[in-house]
């Protein structure tokens, strides 16, 4: 009897021994307690306590750790928002004890900070604040989850806002508010470009009429030049200068026939056409001319001979005063 006795004891012992000791993993601490009472915590590692009388009360996670929250408030313009805010938070190694002991569940606690920070900040803000000012926002739930869970063991890394989420008809309106900007702009620059376009094509059509217009009052010159040499060359061999002028024009009929002959495709008729065209067309002008000299000549002397007379009524009109 005696001999299964002291096997059994040794290999109790041994157990006993054995489940004195543990293992604690990197970047988490163990909390160890006797009857109950915290006596101490142990780091990452091979770790002893005393068997039947110690045991691990838990264990806590020292690792940086994200707590994603979402909040539901309203914008001071009376939108309805849902802000998804990421909370970065990790237990200070020295402050175990306050961590596992002081709060129940520290996730339940920070959602509650995270959401009396966001529902106090978002309704002062419009929603297009809310949009440009969300790291203010971030901020402000950070200093405030510092404060309140530095008492309880836990540092806030950092605090950010990762999504806005307006109501579905707000967002609907935004776009389109955000699609009519853009046409507005597009057709700006649209205008501008037309506008550019007109401005260059008056540009080109007037420097092209100037050009058309220096080359006529060249041209012009140039016959007038040409005409004047033929007339004096005619009247160098003993014609005079109306007969001169007559056979220039009779000339030119001609040439103007010739061409008109060239053209194939032409519908033009030259009226009158007869030989003496030329001529009767330069004996009209001479004429017109002639008529137009006497006339100017006999307004000018009547206009001498009103003159004449008002001046004398004037003096008339003098001498009785």
């Amino acid at each position: 009897m005696g001999q299964i006795v002291l096997p059994v004891l040794i290999f109790l012992a041994i157990l006993i021994i054995i489940s004195g000791i543990f293992m604690v993993k990197q970047q988490t601490a163990a909390v160890v307690e006797r009857f109950g009472k915290f006596i101490g915590v142990r780091n990452s590692g091979l770790q002893f306590k005393i068997p039947i009388f110690d045991k691990i009360a838990g264990r806590i996670n020292l690792k940086i750790q994200q707590l994603d929250v979402v909040v539901e408030t309203k914008t001071k313009d009376d939108v309805f928002v849902r802000l998804k805010i990421s909370v970065q938070f990790q237990v200070v190694r020295d402050n175990v004890y306050d961590a596992f002991y002081k709060l129940e569940n520290p996730q339940d606690q920070i959602t509650s900070y995270v959401f009396d920070v966001v529902r106090a900040e978002v309704p002062k803000m419009k929603l297009d604040d809310v949009f440009e000012r969300k790291d203010d926002i971030a901020i402000a739930v950070k200093r405030e989850l510092n404060e309140a869970m530095s008492n309880y063991g836990f540092d806030i890394i950092k605090t950010l806002v990762t999504d806005i989420d307006p109501d579905l008809q707000v967002k609907a309106a935004m776009n389109r508010i955000n699609a009519a900007e853009r046409e507005k702009v597009a057709a700006e620059f649209e205008a501008e470009a037309d506008r550019i376009k007109i401005v260059a094509k008056a540009r080109a059509e007037a420097e092209s009429k100037r050009l058309q217009g220096q080359g006529i009052a060249d041209q012009r010159r140039e016959i007038a030049r040409g005409l004047e040499e033929s007339v004096d060359v005619l009247n160098n061999v003993g014609i005079n200068s109306q007969e001169a002028s007559a056979l220039i024009v009779v000339t030119q009929h001609y040439d103007t026939l010739q061409s008109m002959g060239e053209q194939t495709n032409s519908n033009l008729i030259l009226m009158p056409n007869s030989p003496q065209a030329g001529s009767n067309m330069l004996n009209d002008m001479i004429t017109s001319f002639v008529a137009s000299n006497q006339i100017g000549e006999q307004m000018k002397k009547d206009n001498e001979a009103k003159g004449i007379v008002n001046r004398k009524k004037d003096k008339n009109n003098l001498d009785e005063e």
